[in-house]
Formats: C-alpha cells, structure tokens, sequence
C-alpha cells in the first residue's frame, strides 16, 4: 500500500464495508476503497466489477460472486444480505464491493438496512457514479450553466425488469434538460416513445456510452427517435449509460479520450449546435 499523509480506518473483524468500485477504470478507485481492498477477509462483489480491480487484494482474500444482470440467473437480494450478515458474524472483515457508487441504483441501501436489522456494524464507502464518471469519460459534461441547471437520474428498469411506472415519465420530460438513464438499453425505445409523447423533440440529442471508462468504452451521438435503432445497428450492449439533452452536443469539444487519438475538438460546440438548429 502506499504510504499516504493521511490515516485511513480500519476494517475490522465483524465489519463490513459498503464500497462503491466506481464505473470501471481501477483509476477511479477512492482510496477508501482501494484501503478496504488491502484489508478485507472476503470481497464480496457485483457483476460491474471488473478482475483488474478483484486484482488489487492480499493475497489469501476470498473472492465472492454475487452480481445480478438482467435476464440472466443471478443472486437474490435477500440471500446476498443474509451472506454479508454471516460473513461478519463469523468474524471475517468483509468488502462488498459494487460497479459505480453503492447508494445510485446499486441497492446498499437495502444491504446496509439489513445489517443494521442483524446489528452489524458498517460503513458507507461512496463511489464514483457511472451517471457522472462514465458521461466524463465520454466528454459529456451533464451540467454546464449554458444548458441546463438541473439534471435528473432515472432508472430505466424497476426490480421486476419493466419500465418503472413509479416514474412520472411526463414530468421528467418536462422538467429536466438533462436526463440520464440507468440500465436504458433494454427499454430505450418504450422510454424515447413516452418521453417523445411528453413533448421531447425526437431530433434532441442523445449520447450512449457502452462499459464506460474501460478500455470497450464505445459511444454513439444519436437522437431520441433513432437511439433504439442505432444501439442496435452499432451492437451496443450492457452496461450502458444513456444521456438525452443538449449536454450531449458539448461532447464535440470536450471529447477528450478522442483527441488523444487524433479528433479534433470543436472549442465552440455550442455555437456549433445553433448553427445546425438554423440550418
């Protein structure tokens, strides 16, 4: 471990850690994480957790599967609450570890309730958001004062794998510039359609980042009436981030992993926009 100006807690034995993993790259690792990495017993870990990252344990650290992915067998909540439960009873110091930041769409809330339920004691470990951290990696900033002062997350999926009802679909579309969608790929065109009903231009502009921030990073510029189509023209496919706005058209300046591999960036994409609007 190196050696940091700071001191960081202990994980100790019959603990266990709630650690956000961020949205892929090892990089944005918090170093509370990585810490409860070099510490743990057990990890305890999600299907977004990629093996450069499982690499980072001691060796002798026990390694636990517990990821869910849509519309295939997966662990049960309950059973993975009732695992970190025994784990700690038993004495062990145990990480579990989740894709992204463990309180966005990523169900610690019900796991930490849980232990609070069996009288484990625990601790929150924030991660990078895959909403906030992937978008930056993709060079879509989702707020800029020149287009939006609000955003919205959404989730594009409910427990049971259907677009969620508990979304008031008509007001989001109204009232946020920016929206950005979790777990979207399945449901992209059911969500364009309402959100379209709502009254969202079909031509405004989305952005879909496939395994962001790692090295299958893959990005689309599309529109709300074409997302569906070119996700499926392009083989886009899980995990992905959907983002919808004008946010999406800084992405012609700000896209910084492509200038690294020679695009040229546009130091007014903005003005660019407007200049397409009027034709």
């Amino acid at each position: 471990m190196v050696d940091l100006p700071i001191e960081l807690p202990r994980l100790d034995p019959g603990w266990v850690w709630l650690a956000g993993a961020g949205p892929g790259d090892p990089g944005l690792l918090t170093l509370l994480a990585l810490h409860g990495l070099r510490q743990a017993d057990v990890v305890v870990y999600d299907a977004l957790v990629g093996a450069d990252i499982l690499g980072l344990v001691q060796p002798g650290t026990a390694l636990e599967f517990a990821g869910k992915r849509g519309g295939k067998p997966s662990a049960k909540q309950p059973d993975i609450s009732h695992r970190l439960v025994q784990l700690a009873r038993e004495g062990r110091r145990v990480l579990r570890l989740k894709g992204g930041d463990p309180f966005v769409f990523g169900r610690g809330g019900e796991e930490a309730l849980a232990l609070v339920a069996a009288g484990v004691p625990f601790r929150i470990v924030p991660g990078i958001s895959a909403g906030i951290g992937g978008l930056a990696y993709a060079g879509i900033p989702i707020t800029h004062r020149d287009v939006n002062s609000a955003v919205t997350f959404v989730t594009g999926h409910d427990a049971s794998g259907a677009v969620p009802d508990s979304v008031d679909w008509e007001s989001v579309a109204k009232a946020s510039p920016v929206i950005v969608v979790y777990m979207a790929l399945k449901h992209i065109a059911t969500i364009a359609d309402r959100l379209i009903g709502a009254g969202r231009p079909p031509d405004e502009p989305v952005a879909i980042v496939s395994r962001a921030t790692t090295a299958q990073q893959r990005v689309i510029e599309t529109t709300l009436a074409r997302a569906a189509a070119d996700a499926t023209a392009n083989g886009i496919e899980p995990p992905a981030m959907v983002a919808i706005g004008q946010a999406v058209t800084l992405r012609a300046g700000l896209d910084w992993l492509g200038a690294i591999e020679g695009r040229v960036l546009d130091p007014d994409p903005l003005g660019r926009a407007q200049r397409s609007e009027a034709g």
